[in-house]
């Protein structure tokens, strides 16, 4: 089947078989392979992205349902020059060990600044509990969550 969808601002029309997901799309069609695929059971949280400005769990997503979308991965939210505010509060605080998981506990994070509760250290972990972190225990990855929410915040408001 025919699946066209803007990735990272590029539109991509791709032929893919109709049982393709998009975590397939993005790392062995696109080669974008910061999305990471962990335990195929939509779990850990390792190939979260954005589709429309949410975030969805690619590995439960078909191409086909992506059809039309806007998807954005972790390569597409900086660049090695100019850091995404979260990326640099994860740099920051020493919110990352192996990096696994950090794509994608990236990309939740920036969707739970921008559309969930950052108030308090409790909110951003109930906000992150469906991204899991075998490394860091988690201190570290909250504490960047709320530089980055007060970064992101003041960028929103200039």
């Amino acid at each position: 089947m025919q699946v066209t969808l803007t990735v990272n601002g590029t539109e991509q029309s791709l032929e893919v078989p109709e049982n393709t997901l998009l975590v397939e799309v993005i790392r062995d069609y696109l080669k974008l392979t910061g999305t990471h695929v962990g335990c195929d059971t939509s779990q850990c949280g390792a190939c979260t992205v954005h589709m429309d400005g949410r975030a969805v769990k690619a590995c439960t997503v078909l191409a086909a349902q992506a059809a039309g979308s806007r998807v954005t991965t972790i390569e597409g939210i900086g660049t090695t020059d100019s850091l995404h505010p979260m990326q640099s509060a994860f740099r920051d605080n020493h919110a990352l060990q192996c990096g696994f998981c950090t794509p994608g506990m990236i990309m939740s994070a920036i969707d739970l600044v921008e559309h969930g509760d950052v108030s308090s250290k409790q909110a951003v972990r109930e906000g992150l509990e469906g991204n899991i972190c075998r490394c860091t225990g988690y201190h570290n990855i909250v504490s960047a969550v709320l530089q980055a929410a007060q970064t992101m915040e003041r960028s929103a408001d200039e």
